[in-house]
Parts: structure tokens; sequence; C-alpha cells
């Protein structure tokens, strides 16, 4: 009862019914010889697509029951005569498949399989070992129908898929290709995870680790500041998701929010074709290998690939750099026991260098690093350990999210499949990503998930390990300096990171992080009574590397008119910098030579390094300088500069620190914001401090906040502002030190908030 008979129907019984929606014992003798003239071919003989040819083979199988004794003449032609005798006289032909897009492709892959010939398929009786799960098919079909079914009129979105595979061995264990294989509204038969669609920001992370290949690591800077590419047909300027820009960011920071003007300029430091060359040893075969193409808004997905492409290329980070194939089939073999194919087991060739998959998998993991954009508690946090991407495009034609741990990948495509627009604002975000995460936490709390993976050697729920050849060291929180940054505190706050040891060759020792030697921050004052002593020896560096982007500088603060004069002194070079970077701003601080670094007035101030091109620089000092971040300052010093500071009186800006630490500017706030602030300075240089708030850009009236203050803080909350009970728009937020003089100690620090209202909870 294995004879095939075609249309997934085995053995008469099943034949009987697919064809005539009956019993086989209720066939009439016609019926019966139709069907005892498949088997011999039964794609040839398919009465649906055929049935010509079908009739033709009954006729056949009744002229040899007449020879052989079994049938009259007479009975055989009227059997023959008898229904069917056309298509119409067939049972419907619709099949209902299990997991029909993954069984489609499966029959696909089947007869292109070495040693698997066409007649061996159409004959029939093959044993086919297929690599699904139904237990997590069921569930993956079941969590993206709900999901549209409820979401689907809010953001215009009709339609899901998803596949998902074991890193390890590239089986794919589920597949849903469609929310609903028989809607032909929603072209339910075409399987998505094999279609082509635009990635958005989930092909991010391949641009990362071409970066890491290339010698940057996680804690390199990119400035998001708005910037300009030229293409050859018009001028580009990327733009992020939520509109704003972020200024200095490490790459870790960087690829966990999905900041794309960051992305942007990482593939134009790195190289379009390296790009390309990374998805294609990866297992993304659908991109064209023409850099001229794409352009830089390839890694913001300008090109197109399929869901399961990108499983696949994630797959390589899950399991540690190796290339995944995705397996449907297990293995084949005839009706005798046979095998004649069996799958390859294991990972596959290794295409990346592991450390450079772990530093991805720990990047896209971070749930602290992506919460200034995804929020703490989005749909990408499960509670074990996961790296995910989102991916949107700009016309909100395709969301996705990617996922994975070392044991699975999973990739979630939702949008429509006929390419309609979703709402806007529709994000992977809020699209893919609770699709993804319902999927991912339905798979790992299932019975038995252990077995259905292999076996994972790790324990399940197992973080990302780190490979020989990393190790973690502290960097500077960027976010955390603001202009001024006097420098004998340090950096007010670290984080780890992560590092590949001596570079790209695991044979290189480990490299020293240096020491960096203190430094004053203030050159003493002649005839200072608290001056500390100057110490014996050579003199302190007037510039030090303190590492992975942040320096410590020995500068001057300008005013105005200081400020021209070193536009003047750098005209030259200024008017030299490429077409279509904008005018440099004025300088705020110059940078004194070595020769000077005892020169009274300097001070030794942190600052982030800018970057090396010329005009990307200017781009970041502009922001930078608009919005209180401590830039590398880029220009130096003149001789007279430093001769007026020489000759300044002895009380000055230089010998007081003061910063507000929260909220930063520009920032939106509601509700009961606690105020964060550092202030110290020289009792002899003031009498007091205070908060005052004022409404619109340039307020005329000042309200204070609280009382005034004398004690010195680090990072201290000194005031709460109840933004609950201002009106909504701009305000100015400004701590002010007074004198002993009882005037204002200029300049104030002040930043710009925006009230907003206070957001109502989802439900």
């Amino acid at each position: 009862n294995e004879i095939y008979y075609g249309n997934l129907a085995y053995g008469i019984e099943e034949a009987a019914n697919v064809y005539f929606d009956k019993p086989a014992t209720e066939l009439t003798l016609g019926e019966a010889a139709f069907l005892a003239g498949l088997p011999q071919s039964p794609g040839t003989y398919d009465p649906y697509n055929n049935f010509g040819m079908a009739k033709a083979r009954q006729r056949q199988v009744l002229d040899l029951m007449v020879r052989h004794g079994y049938l009259s003449m007479d009975e055989a032609d009227a059997a023959f005569n008898e229904r069917p005798v056309a298509v119409s006289d067939l049972a419907d032909p619709a099949i209902a498949l299990e997991a029909p897009h993954f069984t489609v492709e499966a029959r696909r892959r089947l007869a292109e399989l070495p040693g698997i010939e066409p007649e061996m398929i159409e004959r029939g009786g093959l044993v086919v070992t297929t690599t699904i799960d139904m237990d997590m098919q069921a569930a993956a079909e079941r969590i993206a129908a709900e999901h549209i079914a409820e979401h689907g009129a809010e953001y215009n979105m009709s339609n899901a898929a998803i596949v998902a595979l074991n890193p390890n061995n590239g089986e794919v264990l589920a597949m849903v290709g469609s929310v609903d294989y028989e809607n032909e509204a929603i072209d339910g038969q075409v399987n998505n995870t094999l279609s082509l669609h635009q990635p958005g920001s989930s092909i991010k992370p391949l641009t990362y680790a071409v970066a890491l290949e290339q010698g940057w690591t996680p804690a390199d800077i990119l400035w998001d500041v708005p910037m300009e590419y030229s293409t050859g047909v018009g001028a580009y300027q990327p733009v992020n998701y939520d509109g704003r820009f972020h200024g200095p960011v490490r790459l870790r920071d960087a690829l966990a929010n999905s900041y794309n003007i960051p992305a942007v300029e990482l593939l134009n430091r790195v190289g379009v074709a390296n790009l390309l060359e990374m998805s294609n040893r990866l297992g993304i075969n659908s991109l064209e290998n023409d850099p001229a193409r794409y352009g830089l808004s390839l890694t913001l997905g300008g090109g197109e690939v399929t869901p399961v492409e990108m499983a696949s290329a994630f797959g390589a980070f899950a399991n540690g750099g190796h290339r995944v194939t995705p397996q449907m089939i297990l293995r084949v073999e005839d009706n005798r026991g046979s095998v004649l194919y069996e799958a390859p087991a294991g990972p596959g060739e290794q295409v990346l260098d592991e450390r450079i998959a772990f530093v991805i998998s720990s990047m896209l993991s971070d749930n602290a690093a992506r919460t200034p954009a995804m929020g703490s508690e989005s749909p990408l946090l499960v509670d074990f350990p996961a790296a995910a991407k989102t991916g949107t495009t700009n016309d909100y034609r395709d969301n996705w999210t990617v996922g994975y741990t070392p044991h699975l990948v999973v990739a979630v495509w939702a949008g429509n499949t006929d390419d309609t627009p979703m709402a806007e604002g529709t994000s992977g975000l809020t699209g893919a990503a609770p699709i993804w995460h319902d999927t991912m936490t339905a798979f790992y709390n299932m019975p038995g998930i252990e077995q259905k993976l292999g076996g994972a050697s790790l324990p399940l729920r197992a973080d990302f390990t780190p490979p020989p050849g990393v190790e973690s060291r502290q960097v500077c929180v960027l976010s955390s300096l603001a202009d001024p940054a006097p420098a004998e505190g340090g950096c007010p706050r670290q984080r780890a990171e992560w590092f590949l040891v001596g570079g790209l060759d695991p044979s290189i020792p480990p490299t020293a992080v240096p020491t960096p030697t203190p430094v004053p921050t203030l050159a003493p004052q002649p005839g200072d009574p608290d001056a500390p002593d100057v110490p014996e020896g050579p003199p302190p560096p007037i510039r030090e590397d303190l590492g992975y982007g942040v320096l410590k500088i020995g500068v001057l603060r300008l005013e105005e008119e200081q400020q021209a004069q070193v536009v003047a002194a750098m005209a030259d070079l200024w008017n030299a910098l490429p077409d279509g970077v904008p005018d440099p701003a004025p300088p705020v601080y110059c940078e004194a030579a070595q020769e000077h670094v005892t020169a009274e007035g300097l001070s030794f101030q942190l600052f982030i390094a800018a970057p090396s091109d010329p005009g990307y620089a200017v781009r970041a000092r502009n922001w930078a300088q608009a919005n209180g971040v401590p830039i590398e300052p880029g220009v130096p010093c003149t001789a007279e500069l430093i001769d007026e500071a020489e000759q300044a009186e002895a009380v000055q800006v230089a010998g007081v620190s003061y910063v507000l630490n929260s909220p930063r500017h520009d920032d939106e706030v509601y509700g009961i914001v606690p105020i964060i602030a550092t202030v110290r300075y020289d009792p002899q240089l003031v009498e007091y401090y205070k908060l005052e708030i004022g409404r619109g850009e340039q307020p005329s009236e000042w309200l204070t906040l609280g009382e005034v203050m004398t004690e010195q803080i680090e990072e201290e909350v000194i005031e709460y502002l109840h933004a609950d009970a201002l009106p909504d728009g701009t305000w100015i937020l400004r701590l002010v030190l007074v004198g002993k003089d009882g005037n204002f100690i200029n300049p104030p620090y002040a930043i710009r908030l925006n009230v907003v209202p206070e957001p109502t909870p989802e439900s």
C-alpha cells in the first residue's frame, strides 16, 4: 500500500479518496482501471494536468485485462465509456497539505539531489526523511496567523513569514511562507521565506563584521551627525529612523540602536564590494556582485534578499563563523531500504573568524546598549540570552527581525506579498519583532526542545561563550562626557568591551593596555598660596591619548574675539576643504603646544577624538559644539593667544568646572525629572550656584528652581524638575554660578529641553 499514484496519494485507498472522494471498496471497474494505470508514471499520467494521457492509459489497462481473460471486450468498452470521461468527473484537486510551503520546496529540492533521477520521483515509492519538526511548525503557523489577525488591520499588514533553522547543521525546522496557504487575496501560496524582499537594517551586522575583519573594534567611534555623500547622480543624505543625530557613538551602540548614519559612514570606509563579498560568503547569493548597482544604501537594505538567506547568514554568527547551508531533506531511501542520499552532518566551512562572530553576537544581544532606541523591554528581549536585529524599509513595505541563540535561528518577515506599503511608522520592532519574540519563546518552552535542536552540547539557555583570543577591557561611556570635561577626575563612567587579542592574528600575544600618567588639571597660578608644588622632572604631556577615542588635552577656552583670531589663522586650511563641506563653526577651544604646558590659564580637559577625514571632522565639530559635546578642538593656539593668557588675571572660568549631567541637551521630558549636576570650584571665586529655567529658545524671564547651593558635588541630584507642571514646548534649563562680586561667572551651563505630554501606557 505504498505505491505512489501522484498528487501525494500513496496506496490505493488514498488514491480513491484523492481522485474520486470514495473508499477503494466503492470504486467501479472503470475507476479502478483508471487508477491502476497511474503508478507507472504518476507525473506523466497526472489526470489533472494530462487527462487525455491518463484516459489513454486506462484503455491500455482494460485491453490488458481482456488479453489475459479477466474481461470481455464489451465489458472493457463499457468500463472505458463510464465516468470519468473528463477532468470534471474527478474529485476537487485541492489537497490539504501539512506545512505546505515546506512540502512544496522540499519536493522541488528532492529533484535536485545527486543520485535522484526524475523518473524515480514520478514512479514513487521513495522514502524521504525531512528536517521539519511538526510541533515547531504548528507553533510558528499559529503565532504568525494570530499576530496578523490581531494587528493586521492596524498596520495594514496582511502577511508574515517565518523560517527557523539549526545553525549547527542547517536543518530547517519550520517554514511558514504565509499565514494562509489557501488565501488567494494575500497570495498565500507564495513562499515569502524564499521571496526577495529588501532587508532594511537587518543586514547591518554584515557591514560591522566586515569592519571587524579590517581591524575596527566595537569601541571605535563613529560620529552620528548630518552627512552628505556624492553618488554621481546627486547628493545622498542618510537620516536616522528617529530623525535625530546622536553624536559620537561607539560601534556597539551604533549597531545595537540601528543608527543609519554611522552604518553608512562605516560602509563608506570599509567598501561596498567587501560587504557584497561578506554577504556571499555567509550564504546570501541574491545580491549581484556589482558595487555600483547598490552604493552606500546597501547597508540600509538597498538590495533584495530572502529570509532563508538572512537566517543562513545570521547562523554563521550563531555557530562561531561556519557557513550554514539550509537542509530540508535528511535522507532518501528507495522502497527496498537502500539509501540513495544522505545530507552532510555537522557545521559547514569556517568562513568567519569565530571571535568576530562572537563580538557581533555580543553587540546584538546587548539589551542595555540598544535601550536608547529600542527601550529596555522591547520585543527583542526574551528570558534567555539571544541576539537580534530588526529591519524596516523606508517605504514601510518590509518588516524584519532576525535573531538567534547558539542553537536556533529564527527569521521573520512581515508585510504584504504584493508590496503594498504598511501603515506609516510600522517598523521591524512593532511588526516583525513581536512575532519573533513569541516564536522564540514558544520554541524554547517546548517539551523536549533539546532533542529537537539536535542534542545541543551547550546548555540550552547558555549565553554566547567568548572564544580564545578575546579579552574584556574598560572603555569610557561617551555620553558621560559633557563640555567642559575636566581631566582630573578621568572618565565619569566606564563599561566593559570585548577586543580581539593582538588584532586579527590569534597567535599575537595580548596587547598591553597603557596606564596614563596623571597630569595637573590647571597650571599653578603664581602667588597662589594654595597652589600645589610643581613636581620636579619633565613637564607632563600637553596631549595624551587615554585610549579608545578619549584624549586629554591642554587647551585655552576662547572668547568671541579670540575665536576670530583662530578662524583667521585657519583660513587657508579651511578654504581647501572639499566642496559640500559646511563652514566650520568658530572653535570653542584651541590646543596649546607642548612648550606652553605651564602657561597660565591653560586647563586640561577630556575630549572625544574627532574623525580623521577633514570634511567629516568639520561636520562632527559643528554638531558637537552646538550640543555641548567635548570634541577634540583640532586647532592650535596662536602665540598671541598664549601671551594673552599669560597676562590674564588669576580669577578665570578655567578655575571652575560645572556641568548638567542629566537631563541632556534636547531631551524630551515629562512627569518629574531628577536634575543631576557636577559642580567643582575654587571657593575664593564662587559665592553660590543655582538652577534657573526659562520658556522658549531665548527666555526673557528666568525662574529659580529650589534654593541657592554652595556644596561642591559630583554627579548628584540637586533638584527635581516638575515638567508635569510646565506647558508643553521648548524650555532652557541653566546652571548659574555667582562669583564673590555678585555677578554671574559666565557662561552659564544651559541646555534646551522639550516638555512633552506623559505617554499613555499601552494596553
